[in-house]
């Protein structure tokens, strides 16, 4: 039913709780396939996708190029997008069951869905995070890669797939969905919070605010990857 595309760089650290989110789903015949989509890994990211038994396609890097590639390589009719590190809390696969479903019985129009927002961490700046990204879906029906996304391949095809940006590829793609296409899972997509602890929950929060903002104005894409690195 569904293919599960994680795009990858370096990240045997992250990569096994990931797909360890994925076992029960896999079980119960929801997901069908998980595609590690890599960009040049030169640790152990290789060996753990084969250890899992996943479909290890090699991609230019960058994460645009390297969804697509994996997109390509799918043979689900649906596609979940997945960062490598975020890990899906218990639960998720039956809500997407049900979203598919509906979708399926044209019950609800078509649409893609995405995961609330969570961080591996504890305090006050890790659930400030969290409520301020809510607020952003919320308001603007503009959620990031790292909540994931789970789209039918006819409406993935409909839209022209990831495009070939070093930077903002899955806030091209949204924008490219109407607010009544964009629907938010219960469920919580938990990434790691190791990038806001080293760099700052603060800094990190207003660079990417600020990243986000120049991509709306029509900075390029590359001009806002070398402003990340």
């Amino acid at each position: 039913m569904i293919s599960v595309v994680i795009p990858t760089l370096n990240a045997e650290r992250t990569l096994v709780p990931t797909l360890s989110g994925l076992v029960p789903a896999v079980v119960e015949g929801i997901v069908q396939e998980a595609i590690i989509a890599d960009g040049g890994s030169t640790d152990g990211t290789d060996v753990i996708a084969d250890a899992a038994g996943t479909h290890l396609v090699k991609a230019p890097r960058g994460r645009g190029m390297q969804l697509e590639a994996g997109a390509r390589e799918a043979k689900g009719d649906w596609l979940l997008f997945l960062h490598a590190d975020t890990v899906l809390e218990p639960g998720w696969a039956a809500e997407a069951a049900n979203f598919i479903e509906r979708i399926e019985s044209g019950r609800r129009p078509l649409s893609a869905a995405y995961f609330r927002f969570g961080l591996d961490d504890e305090g006050f700046m890790p659930r400030l995070i969290e409520t301020m990204v809510g607020l952003r879906c919320a308001f603007f029906s503009l959620p990031y890669g790292d909540q994931g996304l789970l789209i039918s391949r006819t409406h993935y095809a409909r839209l022209g797939g990831f495009r070939p940006l070093p930077l903002m590829e899955d806030v091209d793609l949204v924008r490219r969905l109407k607010r009544r296409e964009l629907h938010a899972f219960r469920t919580r997509a938990v990434t790691s919070a190791r990038r806001y602890q080293e760099e700052g929950y603060l800094s990190r929060s207003i660079r990417n605010l600020g990243l986000t903002l120049l991509y709306l104005m029509r900075v390029p894409p590359r001009v806002l990857a070398r402003l990340y690195e």
